[in-house]
């Protein structure tokens, strides 16, 4: 264990503790009182707890001096145990919401290849979604403080700040980032920050949404590598699904790889695997793995060959799109595509 950690056990078991201590004063304060004062057991249980409350409503009854002076022992212990108990709530709760963030920072510190995702609105969370469902490293960020408390739910790390200034990508890890996804409401916002992430990252890949078809020039010369419009995209969707209905449908099925056991993926051939430098037909592919390729892209002109022939040789470089099942696909990047 962590120092930090050591010392929040040792607080919560202080605590434990005390409010066990704070219990059995209220079991000793009712005796005492129906002992000394002789009193029913509600009327001593009434008078132990304003006297550690420290309401400071009236006695129930005139008491000896006797009486008086356990007043004064149990009122002493009590404001005591209260005080002690709020003291260490407090630290505890501080010393957890900092221990936390020691660790997410450490996690994030760690990070390498990973994706930085600005902005977790209605596409951002999406986004996020399908990153996380593909077990795919990124780090949100975020200047908004009541979604803190969402993002701490969905166990994801993020950073507060803006994605507009320096110091918070480079917090990000920018340095080491693979990618930089830009979903900011707005598009001065993403250029500003597509600006400062390009001149942090020369090599980094920027994706950025953007409102409007007149922005994307801007966005292409401010740095970013690829500009996606959300509501073209949605009307160009729209369109397919009244022109061609059945073919939508299929991509539909096809893309929602969590209720179906097979998608479509891309793959790189690396050197010395069983593809490079062979043929699908060479390589038996079809039925060693059973998956369909639909595409070939030359990894030096990053040209696409649809529907690639049997006979096309594959070099170490190029990048297979392909359709299968999950498990398959698995197995193809591990004994097709890895060097053997």
């Amino acid at each position: 264990m962590t120092p930090g950690m050591v010392e929040n056990v040792t607080a919560r078991r202080e605590l434990l503790l005390a409010n066990l201590f704070l219990l059995g004063l209220m079991i000793v304060g009712t005796l005492g009182y129906m002992f000394i004062e002789h009193w029913a057991w509600h009327e001593a249980l009434y008078m132990t707890f304003i006297t550690l409350s420290t309401i400071g409503f009236r006695e129930v009854h005139e008491m000896s001096v006797g009486g008086r002076m356990f007043t004064m022992f149990v009122g002493l212990a009590g404001i005591g145990s209260v005080a002690f108990i709020a003291t260490r709530s407090v630290q505890l709760l501080l010393s957890s919401g900092a221990l936390k963030l020691r660790q997410m920072t450490k996690m994030i510190d760690k990070l390498e290849n990973h994706y930085i995702l600005a902005g977790y609105g209605r596409i951002g969370s999406r986004v996020a979604q399908d990153l996380k469902r593909n077990k795919t490293p990124f780090i949100i960020i975020e200047n908004q403080p009541e979604k803190s408390e969402m993002l701490d739910s969905r166990d994801m790390l993020y950073i507060r700040g803006d994605a507009e200034q320096e110091e918070t990508l480079m917090k990000a890890g920018i340095e080491r980032a693979k990618g930089l996804i830009l979903t900011l409401p707005e598009d001065r916002a993403n250029v500003f920050a597509t600006l400062v992430a390009r001149e942090l990252n020369p090599d980094l890949f920027i994706l950025v949404r953007t409102d409007t078809h007149l922005n994307r020039r801007k966005l292409i010369r401010a740095g970013a590598d690829k500009v996606v419009s959300p509501y073209e995209i949605g009307a160009d969707r729209m369109a397919q699904v009244i022109l061609r209905p059945n073919v939508d449908r299929f991509f539909e099925q096809v893309l929602q790889a969590e209720t179906l056991n097979y998608t479509m993926d891309e793959v790189i051939v690396e050197e010395g695997s069983l593809l490079a430098g062979s043929s699908l037909a060479d390589a038996n592919f079809r039925q060693r793995f059973e998956a369909i390729v639909v595409a070939i892209m030359d990894g030096e002109t990053l040209e696409l060959s649809f529907n690639p022939s049997p006979s096309q040789t594959i070099q170490a470089g190029d990048t297979l799109i392909v359709m299968g099942n999950l498990d398959v696909i698995s197995t193809l990047k591990k004994d097709g595509c890895q060097p053997t």
